[in-house]
């Protein structure tokens, strides 16, 4: 196994960095509903001007093959090889608060190693805090507020934020492991997971990267601008909307989501940390995957020729 050291490179010239930082973790992989993860990353770093302290090494973490980096090809040559990031970097945010970044792909190998360095270099930069965020498709509808699962050891936060609470066993991700060392050590951690509408998760979704971004500053209480992804959302949801209205197998569905979730929600209790069922998240008597992927594909099918679906449900 490489040892934590051998896993990163320090960036020379790097900013000095203030002590006492909260430290925001994304990472990309497994679980990414509506590119909630991906879709902050970006952001995060044409609006945050992140100063890489540390670069993670892909010949390490990466497996190429599973995740390919892109190669520009100009009708005759190669222009550009752009790899897979994995850094953490000294950000701010718009009011000039200064907070560490962990952003970029989650590992594929050395977990054990990585979560180790990352533990060191928290406490080499005497970090405040650690918040992190993963998506998730649930059935849920769109015309309702992105609810919330908090972990970690923040109680106001869970108490304020989390909706549903299972006991369930789930496949881990390397920010659920970098959660427990961090928790297990004593450090103040707060976990969010977004619960996103199940027919959007292979969307860009901006509402997911909103409630992404609006669930770190409630842990940090840093300010992130978002003016630009509320921008895009606006056509986001008008497209989503006309695509409901224009089929009736669509309508229905998103008619059966809004009467359990509000069902749900009607019966919530923040004080009751034992409840643990699904309520109003059940899939039961919602059409299957294969039979929206249908409909959805027949209704794109029908559209004009070269209008844009890059915000589409396909």
């Amino acid at each position: 196994m490489p040892l934590s050291g051998d896993l990163f490179e320090r960036v020379a010239n790097a900013p000095a960095v203030p002590t006492g930082l909260p430290l925001v973790m994304l990472l990309t992989g497994f679980t990414d509903a509506g590119s909630a993860v991906s879709g902050l990353i970006d952001h995060l770093r044409e609006t945050t001007d992140p100063q890489p302290l540390v670069v993670f090494d892909n010949d390490v973490l990466l497996d190429y093959r599973a995740r390919r980096p892109i190669i520009v090809f100009e009708q005759d040559h190669l222009t550009q090889f752009r790899p897979s990031r994995l850094e953490l970097s000294l950000a701010h945010d718009a009011l000039g608060q200064p907070f560490l970044l962990l952003a970029g792909y989650e590992p594929d190998f050395a977990w054990n190693a990585f979560t180790a360095a990352v533990l060191e270099l928290a406490t080499e930069f005497e970090v405040s805090s650690v918040s992190w965020v993963h998506a998730i498709a649930m059935p849920v509808p769109h015309t309702r507020p992105i609810g919330t699962t908090v972990s970690g050891n923040r109680a106001e936060l869970i108490a304020a934020q989390s909706i549903w609470r299972p006991r369930t066993q789930v496949p881990a991700t390397a920010g659920h492991l970098l959660e427990f060392r961090f928790v297990e050590r004593g450090d103040r951690v707060a976990g969010f997971v977004l619960l996103v509408p199940h027919y959007l998760a292979e969307t860009e979704n901006p509402d997911a990267v909103i409630a992404a971004a609006d669930r770190l500053m409630s842990a940090t209480g840093l300010v992130l601008t978002m003016d630009a992804v509320h921008a895009d959302r606006e056509a986001f949801v008008k497209k989503v909307d006309d695509q409901v209205v224009a089929s009736d197998e669509l309508s229905q569905m998103l008619t059966t989501l809004e009467h359990r979730y509000d069902a749900y929600m009607a019966g919530y209790d923040p004080t009751d940390t034992d409840r643990t069922d699904a309520g109003g998240f059940s899939e039961r008597d919602l059409p299957s995957a294969d039979e929206l992927a249908a409909e959805l594909e027949r209704y794109l099918a029908s559209r004009p020729p070269g209008e844009d679906d890059r915000h589409g449900l396909g």
